[in-house]
């Protein structure tokens, strides 16, 4: 989070674009036309960017698995020289996400190959992503979206926003979370479907256990549902995988009928050999993008510290921190600074709206913890009502400045003071304190029960829960001597 790397609003408008699914429209080319050129230009020309906003490509040996299975699971995709064509990307982002984009362009993250539990639950996933490549969605989508305004494709990214339609509302929306990992539409429920179903096909054609698509939906569902629990939210909805591939509890069903229904029977999990590959891959936050503990965000590299509002959650994205509630979301993130505090706040809010100029009633000079600071807000008209946006920013060095951008309900301020007023320099002691957590692949012993090894999981609440979630362990389920299971452990 928070490098020092600025995206225009056009270009994650058209990015928005790029990643999208649709409820068809037009001619779907058949799968075994070869990714034309103009389909390999136009994710050549996103993939550099999509990589910078979900934490770059990962390198090395797990990397190189991932695009190993993802490639050969391609070739199943009947699209000409499929191998050849793929690029397959882990990415290094600590959200369960995958996605496509045109040209055969496929990425999964280090966190949600960490939540699976075997090969073909990674092919699987890739499959599903190889399977909306072949089947064309985004360029569906994106052929819907552009008989619309690019604004209003682009406003409609947004989950739970305060805002209405409005222009204004699309813009500010826009904004607020603009460098975040958000910026995803959401695929119709029949394409999903008919990715799962393409997945599952290739999965057969592969050898694997077909019921893979399954298994892996429900390890999704059941993390989502832990995350809210923890997080302290009434349901499971956020905005990650289950924001871009709505509803995998619902489709858990949905593919066990399409496995049974295609007569295979058997087929390889390659579970051992998977874990074995992903053993060590960093799980959580990588402190080099900042980490989100309980309420708390901290920085080792950047050497600051901010604490949400009680009953807040936080997605930690490679350029912001997004800051979701009930009464109101905020981003913290950087822009371009010049050394002028109120020249920042300005400049921040000049930059929301395209359409209606949207200006501070006044700006006041403060400091927090020692930290120059500015703030301004302005009230603003939207499809839902009056907002109220508010531009708070710190000053940490003569070249160097942060800000939240909070939206709230006219008058709801107030909700965001606290977190406001927490944001703090750390020093070097508690930088080094940040410790990232892994995947660590053990055996199990003939003395060891699911609380035992639970009990080794670097988290302080939830561990049982945390544990069986992360093995794809019902709450039946037990463990065996000698079979390999996951913990999630500090490793210096």
């Amino acid at each position: 989070m928070l490098r020092k790397k600025f995206i225009a609003a056009s270009s994650v408008s058209a990015l928005a674009l790029a990643l999208s699914g649709c409820v068809g429209a037009g001619n779907i080319p058949s799968a075994s036309t070869p990714i034309t050129q103009s389909e390999a230009q136009m994710g050549a020309e996103a993939h550099p960017q999509l990589l910078a906003e979900f934490g770059g490509a990962m390198t090395g040996s797990q990397a190189q698995y991932v695009e190993q299975v993802g490639k050969n699971i391609a070739v199943h995709s009947g699209l000409g020289n499929a191998r050849e064509s793929f690029t397959v990307s882990l990415l290094n982002s600590p959200v369960n996400n995958a996605f496509a984009i045109p040209g055969g362009y496929i990425y999964t993250t280090r966190q949600l190959v960490a939540l699976m539990n075997n090969e073909a639950e990674l092919a699987g996933v890739l499959g599903h992503e190889v399977g909306h490549v072949a089947a064309r969605h985004s360029q569906r989508r994106q052929a819907a979206a552009q008989q619309n305004s690019l604004l209003g494709a682009a406003g409609a990214i947004l989950s739970g926003i305060l805002l209405g339609n409005s222009g204004v509302g699309q813009q500010i929306s826009q904004g607020i979370l603009q460098g975040s990992q958000l910026l995803t539409l959401k695929f119709s429920r029949s394409q999903e479907l008919e990715a799962d179903g393409l997945g599952i096909r290739y999965l057969n054609q592969a050898g694997y256990d077909p019921r893979a698509m399954a298994s892996v939906l429900q390890s999704l569902a059941l993390q989502n549902a832990l995350d809210a629990r923890v997080q302290g939210r009434g349901n499971a909805s956020i905005p990650e995988w289950a924001s871009t591939h709505p509803d995998p509890a619902s489709r858990v069903q949905s593919a066990l009928a399409t496995a049974q229904a295609s007569g295979a029977t058997g087929g390889v999990t390659n579970r051992d050999t998977f874990l074995t590959r992903i053993d060590g891959i960093t799980y959580g936050d990588d402190p080099s993008q900042g980490v989100v503990e309980g309420r708390q965000f901290i920085h080792p590299e950047l050497r600051l510290a901010f604490t949400a509002p009680q009953g807040f959650f936080m997605v930690n994205g490679t350029d912001a921190v997004t800051i979701n509630g009930q009464s109101g979301q905020a981003q913290f993130t950087m822009a371009p600074y010049s050394g002028n505090l109120d020249n920042y706040v300005t400049s921040v809010f000049s930059r929301l709206s395209q359409q209606q100029q949207i200006r501070p009633q006044s700006i006041q000079k403060t400091t927090v913890n020692g930290l120059p600071a500015a703030y301004g807000s302005a009230r603003v008209n939207s499809g839902n009502g009056q907002v109220d946006v508010t531009v708070f920013a710190y000053q940490f060095a003569n070249d160097r400045a942060y800000h939240f951008l909070a939206i709230t309900p006219a008058g709801g301020t107030s909700s965001f003071n606290e977190m406001f007023g927490s944001m703090r320099r750390i020093d070097a002691q508690a930088a080094a304190n940040v410790i990232p957590r892994v995947i660590d692949v053990v055996t199990v012993g003939s003395g060891d029960t699911i609380n035992s090894l639970a009990s080794r999981m670097a988290y302080s609440d939830n561990q049982v829960e945390r544990f069986r979630v992360l093995n794809g362990l019902t709450s039946s389920e037990g463990i065996r001597a000698g079979q390999k299971v996951k913990l999630v452990v500090r490793r210096r």
